[in-house]
């Protein structure tokens, strides 16, 4: 089995003072052998950690001592140690079979792993999952998972899947919710396979196979330029509109049965059919932000009132093109990271927010009630990907490029972080290869609000 590598170690943490060092392989951490961070976290928690690890062809035994639940300090290099669990499933309307070719190979990762479902949100079918997986969910309590449903119909389900296995891998689902694990749901809607009748079928399903789910969500198939599936293809307006009527006809049956809606659709449905969003107070607890359920209500609210309300996003794929989830990372200090300065003008510096197509159409509205006169929106077509890709999360730094090419540089340019994995865009360049200075801004209304009322005239933090 391959072992994890230590990629960074705390300044002053129990591991530094242990003498564990960038480049040391753990073999094994108080006699255990960790399969994945879930178990590290475990092992790192205690008191007393003895650490087996590797290096330069030695094994070096360590032992760090700190209060138990204290952070051991120590990030490694992958979030499972064993393998990933691929999917081996052939969606038609899997987004991974839609990147171009030519992109960084971990993006081409396709899981099916409900470990990676605990750690980052991913969603998985289940056609994979085992008795031994589900001992070890319900024996160390991982949860919640997310799981991808797409329709409750055996034959529909597998067709959908292309994958036998499909049509009876919703039994672990069951078995979930038998042993009390938090699961939410997802329905991708692909039109004339899922929608109409047999979304009413599915939601119908949820209701008698599975009510004890903490929530479900209904999104729209992504489909870019490269498919290469001719029955894949995009909502039209009244497609949309139909999914936002099933879905609200089946959250009032919901609460009538019991006591909440369950099922929601995503944000992009709504902008889709030109509805009005529902209020922040109707998402609850917003369990499925980053699947796009609420982020406009969050953000909306979060920018009037100047509170954090939206989570804090990832990026696309971080799950295999990233460290380790947050919680298993070592503390940095706050002067790591980006902190170059742009030469500072005189006066207010006008302000242009660089966003997707569908931010546009939320923060064009907001943004024109902000109180200044000087700021607009700048929505960048998704050229790279093309197809129904409009969502800031999926630009890309070729797109950017050629979006910001005389850009005036007397003005301030604002970037959702979204956009960036490990200070990358998914095409690989980074914001210094942009034609312009930008602030990345966390993708949260109340930092939005901030940065564009601060009036400022220099690139504090600008990536350049």
């Amino acid at each position: 089995m391959p072992f994890p590598q230590v990629v960074a170690v705390a300044p002053a943490s129990a591991a530094a003072e242990a003498g564990v060092l960038v480049g040391d392989e753990i073999r094994s951490m108080n006699g255990s052998v960790p399969r994945d961070v879930i178990e590290y976290r475990v092992l790192a928690d205690e008191a007393l950690v003895e650490i087996e690890v590797a290096r330069g062809g030695l094994v070096v035994e360590l032992v760090a001592r700190k209060h138990e639940g204290d952070p051991l300090g120590i990030e490694v290099s992958s979030p499972v140690f064993d393998r990933i669990r691929t999917c081996d499933n052939h969606c038609e309307f899997c987004f991974i079979y839609q990147l171009p070719k030519g992109m960084r190979r971990s993006l081409y990762v396709k899981d099916d792993d409900y470990r990676l479902s605990f750690l980052y949100g991913n969603f998985t079918t289940l056609t994979r999952f085992t008795e031994l997986d589900l001992e070890r969910v319900v024996t160390d309590r991982i949860s919640p998972l997310n799981v991808s449903i797409h329709a409750t119909d055996p034959d529909v389900r597998a067709r959908m899947l292309r994958n036998a296995r499909g049509a009876t891998s919703l039994r672990w689902l069951r078995a979930l919710l038998d042993h009390g694990i938090e699961v939410h749901g997802q329905v991708v809607v692909c039109p004339g396979v899922n929608d109409g009748p047999v979304l009413h079928d599915t939601l119908a399903g949820v209701l008698e196979r599975f009510p004890e789910l903490a929530s479900v969500a209904a999104v729209p198939l992504g489909v870019s330029r490269y498919s290469a599936e001719a029955a894949m293809r995009a909502h039209t307006p009244s497609e949309a509109a139909a999914v936002v009527d099933a879905v609200e006809e089946w959250q009032e049956r919901f609460v009538r049965a019991l006591g909440h809606p369950l099922v929601r659709a995503s944000d992009e449905y709504y902008l889709l059919a030109g509805r009005a969003f529902p209020s922040l107070e109707s998402y609850g607890e917003l369990t499925q932000h980053e699947n796009g359920i609420g982020m406009v209500a969050a953000f909306r609210d979060s920018f009037s009132s100047g509170r954090r309300t939206s989570a804090a996003q990832g990026g696309f794929f971080q799950s295999v093109d990233g460290a380790p989830a947050t919680g298993y990372r070592p503390r940095r200090s706050p002067s790591e990271g980006p902190t170059v300065r742009a030469p500072i003008g005189r006066g207010p510096r006008p302000v242009t927010v660089v966003t997707g197509e569908y931010g546009e159409a939320v923060l064009s509205p907001l943004l024109s009630g902000a109180g200044r006169d000087d700021v607009e929106v700048l929505a960048v077509r998704n050229d790279f990907f093309g197809g129904t890709t409009a969502v800031a999360g999926l630009l890309t730094g070729a797109d950017l490029v050629g979006a910001l090419s005389g850009a005036d540089p007397a003005r301030r340019y604002l970037l959702p972080d979204v956009c960036l994995n490990e200070g990358r865009f998914l095409d690989g360049l980074t914001p210094a290869e942009l034609p312009v200075d930008v602030e990345v801004v966390e993708t949260d209304g109340a930092a939005l609000r901030r940065a564009i009322g601060s009036r400022r005239t220099d690139l504090v933090g600008a990536t350049r």
